[in-house]
């Protein structure tokens, strides 16, 4: 890649997420990094600029997903794009050519798996041409779930030799929203997915973001069940549909490194005995997201985010018999105080710590894309832990 005036641009700046990224960046490194602030009104990036206290001379872009060539020019000024705006299944596409065609990196909040699985078809290969790194789901879903199986695994291999054959990933304490984003990205879903059957048998396939394998069967995660192993009650978990799919694609691209007849599965754990089942049924019987869904540009106050968290823990049983756990935890709401942190480190480990001969270009997931790099990262900067239990 030929020197690139920016480090990171930021498309979709003066959203609310777009907007913290902004924030992150400025406060987390200031002018150590070179980055931009990207979006369709230079006098809307002007004020956020200046709201989030970034210094006056941040750079300002004027790009709009219904105008390619201002993609283009953008793309090509910057090694890499984080790209806040979605549902990417409306917004999404022209960046990633605009990316692919100039060699640039790319990131995103994307857990839209139908989008996803088009465009691994139709930009993988021209990616792998050009060099550039199209890394999607870099945000809570599903940066903390992706890389807690990949952080086990490594330790489960180095101790032991061999992958474990089945992980449970369970969330086990979470404070926080999930991002308006999110349930816009949902509903643009379940519309696709009415006019093209195909699309409810890609959200339905634990592979689909794998082309041409067909693994083992998974557990469906779908109903409350008490685990004897794990001595609790877990329901099902609202991410896991686009996680887990993830994680088998970074399984493949990883070469089967965990395994191809790997079983993943992710629940919320809710504790053992009465308590732990009523706990499990509410969560199960929740329809929020569905009926007063968070609306996309809004989001939670800052005291919000800076008192949520959450935990989750990866688990799995050796040949041997003993078991394996893995801890993962952030500091922040997911939705949006942690995600934003994520999904900055995310573009800087691409520009700075994973050279193109570690990672050619490609459409990947974050773990075989940045693994141990981006684990490092996002221990020093951006408040996550990962950590073995046993």
């Amino acid at each position: 890649m030929t020197k690139r005036t920016y480090d990171v641009v930021i498309f979709g700046a003066t959203g609310f997420t777009g907007r913290l990224v902004a924030e992150y960046l400025a406060a987390e490194y200031g002018s150590a990094v070179r980055w931009a602030m990207a979006g369709r009104s230079l006098d809307k990036l002007a004020l956020v600029r200046d709201e989030i206290g970034a210094p006056a001379d941040t750079p300002l872009i004027a790009a709009d997903s219904s105008d390619p060539a201002s993609l283009a020019a953008m793309a090509e000024q910057t090694a890499a794009v984080i790209t806040t705006v979605g549902p990417y299944q409306l917004y999404g596409e022209a960046l990633v050519k605009a990316c692919v065609d100039a060699g640039t990196d790319y990131v995103d909040l994307c857990g839209e798996p139908a989008w996803m699985h088009d465009i691994i078809a139709a930009h993988d290969a021209p990616a792998r041409d050009s060099g550039a790194r199209i890394v999607l789901s870099c945000g809570f879903d599903s940066i903390p779930f992706d890389l807690g199986v990949y952080f086990l695994q490594s330790h489960a291999i180095d101790q032991t030799g061999a992958p474990l054959a089945r992980i449970k990933g369970r969330v086990r304490k979470m404070k926080g929203t999930f991002s308006g984003g999110t349930a816009a990205s949902f509903a643009q879903t379940m519309a696709r997915a009415a006019k093209e059957p195909e699309v409810i048998n890609r959200l339905r396939d634990p592979f689909s973001l794998v082309p041409g394998f067909d693994g083992p069967r998974q557990p469906s995660g779908s109903k409350v069940i008490f685990e004897d192993d794990l001595n609790t009650w877990s329901a099902p978990f609202i991410m896991a549909s686009i996680n887990t799919k993830n994680v088998h694609r970074s399984n493949a691209l990883l070469g089967h490194r965990y395994g191809e007849d790997f079983v993943y599965d992710e629940m919320f754990s809710t504790g053992p005995g009465e308590q732990g089942e009523q706990f499990a049924n509410m969560i199960a019987n929740d329809k929020s997201m569905a009926e007063n869904p968070p609306k996309p540009g809004e989001g939670p106050s800052k005291e919000e985010r800076e008192t949520g968290f959450y935990d989750a823990m990866f688990t799995g049983v050796t040949p041997d018999g003993t078991r394996l756990t893995a801890g993962v935890s952030g500091d922040k709401d997911p939705g949006y105080g942690s995600t934003s942190k994520m999904i900055a480190e995310a573009a800087l480990c691409l520009v700075q710590n994973v050279d193109r001969a570690q990672t050619a270009g490609g459409v990947y997931t974050p773990a075989p894309a940045m693994g141990d790099a981006l684990i490092t990262r996002l221990q020093e900067h951006a408040g996550l832990k990962f950590v073995m239990e046993s």
